[in-house]
């Protein structure tokens, strides 16, 4: 029982390593061809917006919204896949062969 817990204490401590790291990765994702570039750390949180100021037209502020809005979405879901990349890798070699906690997140456990 005593091993079983010590493995839990260094999982969670992996796993903090893990969330450490993800903070200082960086994803850039752009929009409008370069006119929005939006970088996110590796939790997904936006760090900086970048606008080029030919995005940048009084007359037309609805297109420089969305380019923001896409860009962003863009650099989350990178950000999301590299989350998960990181993870899978250092969970792997903590977990028996086989068994899979993709499931963890959500969703209904396959059988």
């Amino acid at each position: 029982m005593a091993d079983l817990f010590g493995k839990m204490a260094d999982m969670q401590q992996r796993m903090a390593d893990i969330q450490a790291k993800l903070a200082e990765e960086r994803v850039t994702a752009e929009a409008g061809g370069g006119m929005v570039a939006v970088t996110a750390d590796g939790t997904g949180r936006v760090v900086s917006i970048k606008i080029e100021p030919d995005a940048v037209d009084p007359d037309d502020l609805e297109l420089l919204e969305d380019l923001v809005v896409a860009g962003v979405n863009k650099a989350i879901e990178e950000a999301e896949a590299v989350k998960a990349q990181k993870l899978q890798e250092a969970t792997s070699s903590m977990l028996p062969p086989g068994l899979d906690l993709g499931n963890l997140g959500g969703g209904l456990p396959k059988f």
